[in-house]
């Protein structure tokens, strides 16, 4: 599972990466509009991500760096976020 975590977010970084980059220097149209309004898609819906499951992030020793993570990569980070209860049984 951690190999599929870990894929997922480097490919997460490459979007957002694509995303940064047409922002900077557009792409041919419409490629530039479809790019920025998926970005925003994908954006919105790990801010609902965050607002739903941001209670898992509490108790964490960096509960913002946590979150930006959930920004950027989403349910990939989250699977790497034991479940609450579960950091009590591996300590």
């Amino acid at each position: 599972m951690k190999a599929i975590a870990g894929l997922g977010k480097l490919v997460a970084l490459a979007f957002w990466g694509a995303v940064l980059f047409n922002i900077l220097q557009p792409f041919a149209q419409p490629f530039a509009t479809l790019l920025l309004a998926a970005g925003g898609l994908i954006l919105l819906i790990h801010i609902v991500e965050l607002l739903v499951l941001g209670s898992r992030l509490k108790g964490r020793s960096h509960p913002w760096m946590d979150r930006l993570q959930v920004l950027l990569f989403g349910v990939f980070h989250l699977l790497s976020v034991p479940a609450a209860g579960q950091e009590d049984r591996h300590a």
